[in-house]
């Protein structure tokens, strides 16, 4: 059957077998890497909205607490339920939010990309994970123990100050898309959402932009059916606008999907 509307659409393999939501969360070794020392991610995080004021010296002083990690692509990266124990700051490659109904549907909230923060923080380090979060493909972040990242917020009134416009941006986004799924025609939608992931989790090469999200993913974040999202991608296929594969797309007329929605 198809992705039920609204919503629906079954989990994905990789999160059939996830703990039950009061399982430990297993977030693996997070040694600190030799050959990553901590002026390279001082300026490579100069830009990351969670860095936003900050000084370099300080700047250092936080990151000189966090580890590095990597997940493999489909790897569990944080299990809704689970207490928050860790901070993680996506580095490189994406990741996606998903929360669980009773029946075992699915539905996407949110996709994250390089310097932004997985899963969502809530005002106290002592909640618990509101979504799973897994990655969408290969993945490093730095993580910070929770109670450290709260000392930090603390001490740096910046942090503190860029994880809530964070969490603003994050609400916007998914004001948004609740406008969208009401008021919206599919096509539109689905359009609408490429082009965010274009600017999102794109790689741009050869002149068109990969997307690597399956046909069920999208139809679970734009709460549609697997058979629609198929259908349109096909057609737009045909129209020389994406180039379809088993496990993604690529956009190839990025001007023609826009004016598609206008």
């Amino acid at each position: 059957m198809a992705t039920k509307p609204n919503f629906g659409g079954k989990l994905e393999p990789e999160l059939r077998r996830l703990p039950s939501a009061g399982a430990t969360l297993r977030v693996g070794s997070v040694e600190r890497p030799h050959l990553t020392p901590n002026h390279y991610w001082a300026k490579r995080v100069q830009n990351f909205p969670l860095f936003a004021g900050i000084s370099p010296h300080d700047r250092s002083t936080i990151l000189g607490v966090a580890r590095e990690r990597q997940f493999a692509r489909g790897e569990t990266i944080s299990i809704e339920g689970d207490q928050l124990r860790q901070v993680i700051l996506l580095t490189y490659g994406s990741a996606k939010m998903v929360q669980c109904g009773q029946d075992g549907s699915a539905v996407i909230l949110r996709l994250c990309g390089p310097g932004e923060l997985v899963g969502t923080l809530g005002v106290s380090m002592q909640e618990r994970y509101r979504c799973t979060s897994q990655a969408l493909t290969a993945c490093s972040a730095l993580v910070w123990e929770s109670c450290l990242f709260e000392s930090l917020s603390s001490r740096f009134a910046a942090v503190r100050l860029n994880v809530a416009y964070i969490l603003y941006k994050q609400l916007e986004d998914m004001e948004n898309r609740f406008r969208e799924i009401s008021t919206e025609r599919v096509p539109v939608r689905l359009g609408r959402q490429i082009l965010r992931l274009v600017e999102q989790v794109g790689i741009r090469s050869n002149g068109s932009v990969e997307i690597n999200m399956t046909r069920e993913e999208l139809a679970q974040l734009i709460g549609t059916s697997l058979f629609t999202v198929s259908r349109l991608l096909s057609d737009w296929d045909r129209k020389g606008i994406v180039a379809t594969r088993r496990e993604g797309f690529s956009v190839v007329n990025v001007e023609a999907l826009t004016e598609l929605i206008a």
